[in-house]
C-alpha cells in the first residue's frame, strides 16, 4: 500500500571545474549572441554580456532550473578611466540549490545608460543607486535614481579614479550662520612622508636637535 508519494534518494550537486564547464557551456549556448566572452577562475563563471541584454540574461541564470541563480549579492562598478567604455558593472549571484556562483558584467560609458534590474532582483535598488553616486553610472527605468552616500548638492563621483583625494569642497557647520557651510578645500598643513620605522631602531636620518650628537 503506498500514498502515492515516491521519496526520492538525496543527490548533492556536482562540484568542481566540470561542473562550471558544463554551466558555461549551457549559459553561453542558450544566451547566444547576448555573451560576449566567459572565463572560469578559481572556480567560479564569468561572463561578459551585452548592457542591452542584462536583464534578458539574469532572468534565464534565475529561472532555469539548471542554474537558479535567485540569491541576489552585490552589483558594484570598476572604473578604467582609459577605455572608451571606462565603466564596468559588475554583477554577483548565488544558487543556493547549486552552491555555486557566477560575476557577470557590462561595460558602458559616462552617458550610455545600462538597464535596471530591479524588476529582476528588487534588492538591486540600492546598489544601483550606490553605483549612480560613487561611480556616476547610469541606469534607465530606475525608478528612483539618486544620490544616496554623498550630500544632495555634491559635485562629482569619489570612486572615480580621476577623482581628486582632497576632493572639490570641504563642508562645515557655521555657529554664527547657523547652516553648512560649503568652502573650498584648504589644507591645514602640507602633505608629509611619515615613516613608521621602529622607535627603538632608529631612523636613517638626523633629526633636528641631533646634529651635536651625530657629530
Amino acid at each position: 500500500m503506498t500514498n502515492g508519494i515516491s521519496i526520492l534518494p538525496h543527490t548533492r550537486p556536482e562540484t568542481g571545474d566540470t561542473a562550471v564547464e558544463a554551466m558555461a557551456a549551457r549559459v553561453t549556448a542558450a544566451l547566444g549572441p547576448s555573451v560576449v566572452s566567459h572565463t572560469i577562475a578559481f572556480g567560479e563563471l564569468t561572463l561578459v554580456v551585452q548592457a542591452s541584454n542584462i536583464v534578458f540574461a539574469l532572468t534565464y541564470l534565475r529561472d532555469d532550473p539548471a542554474c537558479a541563480f535567485r540569491c541576489f549579492i552585490d552589483l558594484c562598478g570598476v572604473d578604467y578611466p582609459q577605455r572608451e567604455k571606462r565603466f564596468d558593472v559588475v554583477y554577483h549571484l548565488l544558487s543556493l540549490r547549486h552552491n555555486a556562483r557566477i560575476r557577470v558584467k557590462v561595460q558602458t560609458d559616462e552617458v550610455t545608460p545600462v538597464p535596471s534590474i530591479i524588476e529582476v532582483y528588487p534588492a538591486a535598488n540600492w546598489f544601483e543607486r550606490e553605483a549612480y553616486d560613487l561611480y556616476g553610472i547610469l541606469f534607465s527605468g530606475h525608478p528612483d535614481l539618486r544620490r544616496l552616500l554623498t550630500d544632495y548638492g555634491f559635485e562629482g563621483h569619489p570612486l572615480r579614479k580621476d577623482f581628486p583625494l582632497t576632493g572639490f569642497v570641504e563642508v562645515r557647520y557655521d555657529q554664527d550662520e547657523g547652516r553648512v557651510v560649503y568652502e573650498p578645500v584648504q589644507l591645514t598643513q602640507e602633505f608629509r612622508n611619515f615613516d613608521f620605522l621602529s622607535p627603538w631602531e632608529g631612523t636613517d636620518y638626523v633629526l633636528p636637535g641631533d646634529e651635536k650628537k651625530s657629530a
